[in-house]
């Protein structure tokens, strides 16, 4: 595990050595234990390394036998020994024993076709020194980053935006589309990054850099393609590929340990683990506090248990640091959470695994099962429904059903542009004083929706997960708050052989009336007791609309509501109004204050006075 950047060409008065150490600076914290540059007139590259495996011999940048490639990679490929004996096999030679290695050697024999034969996470560049092609690529879901920008005839590149802003022609300026669409999806959703002219190389491509020309391929496309199965058998065949994951998983030379939650994902993760260390946080609030269960599951598997109590005032004095490493700003306040969850695991151990990414694949969010709840009103005529819609949004006060006939009367691709919708349209143009009226949500996810018409809606759904929310929001705090604390967070249930597994679940095994990730938590029930299989998906909970009523945490939002930087932005007014409203108790506006509140101190953290 590491952090890369690099930049084609020399800069304009020299200096390429004193920029990429300043580059690397920025990002020093995703690699404490070496670090290294390679710079000729065509490229520049430094990377900064958390050493895992052979820890004497695996420094970057590596080369080849020959010097003719050089490589920065930041990863783990579980399967790296079995390509190394498959490569050994054809002649190549091999000077380490590192993964990063088994990459120079696969691009040597294969080429861009490397990239299906692996299996792992994995952002990288590999330069060619005699043919002055550069090859990038990005991991099969996204798991760790890589950005990018054209700056005049020279690529930029690396794993943190905030490097950039050390390479002299960088100019730093806000993307207002990136703005508008965050205030819908509480994530950076678009291509573009918040950084004008910084763009994110999208999961499942490659790209390469030649003589100043950009192209970007797709390698890898995430498609559901269930087949008939027996529960009995689906069940076995998850939990076959999970615990062989987990053991992939835990190839280290360091010690590797486990997050867990009282949820059934790290739970199952944990119980299948072996002797190995768990962390858990809570807040100081009963009902959002699930140290005392995963502290009793630790023991009775026998796990040694290390947990931390997060006070409130803690989580708030870390928020502007959250959103520094965050690079963009993210409103999940889970993300604060799990900054301090990789703190605590960090003061015992290098490498920690977590349970993402099962609710994308094996169907768990509660909103999953919203088409089976909304099967009786679909079934009907669609200009009957919609005339259904129309009547029950004339009710101008809340009345029970009343959203229920609403949303029934829109298609799944009118419905759900993922797992969080703020703002509409009209809010965000009503708070906004230059809305650029760029990309509408359902713009963004129609060429997703497009692509998966053969799908019943529950897994259209998963599909525009797997897409955007896991990439944008999951993968993002994941990599961000660990790195943040030279922490290397795996994520075994992402995985393309569990995937291969997932898309083939019929899709009642994975969602029906009685429970989400249906099949899972029957594999899950093997190691746990029921309660924690069959528990409820609750994410990570926050007391944040519990603060925002307090006046400590009002007026401090308040503030920064009538701020300098908010007037840029917002119609100010429209902001205390929410917060009042919420502060009353009229209505719950947590999430969408917590929304503009995380970008205001994202937006002070990279262009304040104090930046």
């Amino acid at each position: 595990m590491s952090g890369f950047c690099g930049f084609t060409n020399e800069i304009p008065g020299g200096g390429n050595r004193s920029v990429i150490e300043n580059m690397m600076g920025r990002i020093a914290h995703r690699g404490p234990d070496s670090s290294g540059v390679h710079t000729d007139s065509d490229i520049t590259l430094g990377a900064v390394r958390l050493g895992f495996l052979d820890l004497e011999g695996g420094g970057q940048p590596m080369y080849n036998e020959n010097c003719s490639l050089v490589i920065v990679y930041n990863g783990e490929v579980y399967n790296y020994k079995e390509l190394k004996a498959e490569l050994a096999a054809k002649g190549h030679e091999f000077s380490t024993s590192s993964d990063t290695e088994v990459l120079l050697h696969l691009y040597e024999e294969y080429g861009e076709k490397m990239l299906t034969m692996l299996r792992g996470m994995f952002a990288f560049a590999i330069y060619d020194l005699k043919s002055k092609k550069l090859f990038c690529a990005r991991d099969f879901f996204g798991v760790k980053p890589f950005y990018y920008s054209i700056i005049g005839d020279n690529l930029l590149f690396g794993s943190e935006i905030k490097c950039f802003l050390e390479y002299p022609e960088f100019i730093k300026e806000l993307n207002p589309v990136a703005l508008e669409n965050y205030l819908t999806f509480q994530y950076s959703v678009l291509p573009e990054t918040f950084f004008k002219g910084v763009y994110k190389l999208p999961p499942g491509h490659y790209m390469l850099f030649e003589k100043g020309n950009l192209s970007i391929t797709k390698y890898f496309e995430p498609r559901f393609e269930p087949v008939e199965m027996e529960l009995e058998q689906t069940v076995a065949t998850i939990d076959d590929a999970v615990r062989e994951s987990i053991l992939k998983h835990k190839i280290s030379d360091v010690e590797v340990g486990t997050l867990l939650s009282s949820g059934v994902d790290s739970s199952y993760v944990a119980a299948c683990s072996g002797d190995i260390k768990a962390f858990t946080v809570g807040f100081d609030y009963d009902n959002y506090n699930e140290i005392g269960y995963a502290k009793k599951l630790a023991d009775n598997l026998g796990i040694e248990h290390f947990y931390k109590t997060i006070t409130t005032d803690e989580y708030w004095q870390a928020l502007p640091v959250v959103q520094y490493f965050m690079d963009e700003p993210l409103a999940d306040p889970a993300a604060v959470a799990l900054y301090f969850a990789c703190k605590l695991a960090s003061g015992h151990v290098k490498a920690a695994m977590s349970g993402e990414g099962v609710d994308e694949f094996f169907g768990g969010y509660n909103i999953y099962k919203e088409p089976l709840d909304l099967a009786a009103l679909t079934k009907l005529p669609m200009p009957l429904r919609k005339f259904l819609g129309r009547l029950a949004a004339m009710i101008p006060f809340a009345i029970k059903g009343k959203n229920f006939f609403i949303r029934g009367s829109k298609t799944v691709e009118q419905r759900f542009i993922g797992n969080a919708r703020i703002f509409s349209v009209k809010e965000r143009e009503k708070l906004l004083k230059k809305p650029t009226g760029n990309y509408p949500p359902e713009q963004i996810t129609k060429p997703l929706y497009d692509s998966a018409t053969a799908y019943d809606d529950i897994t259209k759904m998963q599909h525009i997960d797997i897409h955007l929310w896991m990439v944008g929001d999951i993968f993002l705090k994941a990599d961000k708050m660990s790195m943040a604390h030279s922490l290397e967070l795996r994520s075994p249930l992402v995985d393309s052989e569990i995937f291969k597994v997932a898309s083939k679940i019929p899709t009642p095994l994975r969602v029906n009336k009685s429970a989400t990730k249906y099949a899972f938590r029957m594999a899950a029930r093997k190691y746990l007791p029921d309660t924690i299989a069959d528990k409820k998906k609750l994410g990570f909970p926050v007391p944040t609309r519990v603060w925002l009523r307090e006046d400590k945490y009002y007026d401090k939002v308040k503030e920064a509501f009538n701020g300098t930087d908010a007037k840029l932005f917002f119609n100010t007014d429209e902001l205390i109004r929410l917060l009042d409203a919420h502060k009353s108790g009229k209505t719950d506006n947590g999430r969408k204050i917590w929304t503009l509140y995380m970008f205001l101190i994202w937006y002070g953290e990279y262009f304040g006075d104090t930046a």
